[in-house]
């Protein structure tokens, strides 16, 4: 009689994980909450300034902080994830945006609240990778997977407009504090069921932390994004953005060589080299120039020419939510087994054109749901449509041990884009309205109509630069080859 075979642990460890739909859960939240800190504070900014004395020239760093820490560090926490173990990293992250959060939020000074935002970019930037990483080594199947990153898709496309919603309604109905302290109970419950629900990765043994390419990537992205900032404000043709822009491309310039020659690089080149996944990366970064733009925009349009309250704004944000969580969720998900991802990113990018196009005809009389909302619902199904395979397919197929640095790339893509999109459409809309008040000057007297129509102006002027961003985009995802299914 021949002996039952038991079951060996590296059978067991093929078995899917029971638990793993709550630990989907686990990581989203967490990475809800760090997309919620990229817009949360925005609509609170001005009871910021009043409520800590903050100068207008200073008042940009409670975004800058965070953006800069978290765009400049994001590869090095991809690294260290695959170094130290994605589920020790997501739990280190969790504890320190939290405090960083509390800091923050009972910060009596602008200095105070500055370190606190950048501290909370910095762990942002450790959690973020290991969360997506998290997620790409625990759903291994074609279907399950596809669900799961439409959700996470969801999430990453419709959070900023979740942290507008959130952050008007705790503006007005309790104070600018709680848009920090908001995160700590969500970064304690979501440690709790990190620590009983994921799933425990080993670091990689005898592998050095690559500090040349580190300092090198680092500085370069840190140097791009405070120069982005920086513009804004000074202008494109200022001495120190142009040598901020010109210092950050020679690093990261330099990244890439060093990277082919180090022994233990902290982006192995092929991760980028691969061309579907390039492809998806470069779909990322473009379809956040132009998404980051459409919320600024709108967010003053809604507040300065229909006087939308805080809240009130945040609620016409909601429907791009929606359509972004059926859009991945409902859609891509669903067709995702059974497509290319190209089928799903290029038109999801042509219908955000779409979209985008439709603000252009926005005017001092339009109406939100005839000017506003049709737009808001197809920039939210293309988005959900691209957002939920780019994810999947920039990080299929790549072994766990680069896992984190991956998932750090496509982050740093989203973050780069968001930062760039946001200076680029500004300095676009501002100067457009400038020109439009200066050949329409009786505009500005009697009734004072001008700088309104010139706000509107400059925003539909942005709106059309930012539908050529989408169909750029489109054209990109278009040119993926067709992969192995994820």
């Amino acid at each position: 009689m021949p002996t039952p075979v038991p079951h060996t642990t590296a059978n067991a460890a093929e078995l899917p994980d029971p638990k793993r739909w709550w630990a989907l859960a686990v990581i989203a939240g967490a990475q809800l909450m760090v997309i919620l800190d990229g817009t949360i504070v925005n609509i609170a900014l001005p009871s910021v300034q009043n409520g800590l004395g903050m100068s207008d020239a200073n008042r940009q760093w409670v975004i800058t902080a965070y953006s800069l820490a978290f765009g400049g560090l994001l590869l090095l926490g991809g690294r260290i994830a695959d170094l130290v173990g994605r589920k020790r990293t997501f739990m280190i992250g969790l504890v320190g945006f939290a405090a960083a959060s509390a800091l923050g939020g009972a910060a009596d000074g602008s200095g105070t609240l500055f370190a606190a935002r950048a501290l909370q970019g910095a762990c942002a930037a450790v959690l973020a990778p290991s969360a997506l990483s998290l997620l790409t080594t625990t759903f291994t199947d074609p279907a399950e997977r596809g669900r799961a990153f439409g959700i996470y898709g969801a999430l990453a496309g419709g959070g900023s407009a979740i942290g507008l919603l959130v952050g008007g309604l705790l503006t007005e109905y309790a104070t600018w504090r709680w848009c920090l302290y908001v995160n700590v109970p969500i970064a304690l419950a979501s440690l709790g069921g990190a620590l009983a629900l994921l799933k425990d990765s080993p670091g990689q043994r005898g592998v050095r932390l690559d500090v040349p390419g580190a300092l090198l990537a680092s500085v370069g992205l840190v140097a791009i994004v405070y120069g982005s900032s920086d513009a804004e404000s000074a202008g494109w043709a200022d001495p120190l953005v142009l040598t901020l822009f010109a210092a950050g491309v020679v690093l990261l310039a330099v990244f890439v060589w060093w990277q082919s020659h180090a022994k233990h690089p902290m982006l192995p080149l092929h991760i980028v080299r691969d061309r579907t996944r390039a492809a998806a990366l470069a779909t990322m970064g473009l379809a956040t120039v132009a998404m980051f733009g459409a919320f600024l925009f709108l967010t003053y349009y809604l507040q300065a020419i229909l006087d939308y309250s805080p809240v009130r704004t945040g609620l016409a944000f909601l429907p791009m939510s929606v359509t972004i969580v059926i859009g991945a969720t409902q859609i891509a998900a669903r067709l995702l087994p059974h497509t290319a991802p190209r089928n799903l990113m290029a038109p999801g990018m042509l219908l955000a054109a779409v979209g985008m196009l439709l603000l252009t005809r926005l005017s001092m009389n339009s109406a939100y749901t005839t000017g506003v909302l049709p737009a808001l619902v197809l920039l939210g199904l293309g988005m959900g449509l691209t957002f939920m395979p780019v994810y999947a397919t920039a990080t299929a197929g790549v072994v766990p041990k680069d896992a984190g640095v991956t998932s750090a790339t496509v982050s740093t893509f989203q973050q780069i884009g968001g930062s760039l999109g946001a200076v680029l459409l500004n300095t676009i809309a501002s100067s457009a309205a400038t020109r439009y008040i200066d050949a329409h000057p009786s505009r500005s007297r009697g009734l004072g109509l001008g700088a309104g129509e010139g706000m509107v102006h400059g925003f539909t002027v942005a709106a059309w630069w930012s539908a050529g961003v989408l169909v750029l985009a489109a054209l990109v995802a278009a040119m993926a080859k067709t992969p192995e299914k994820p």
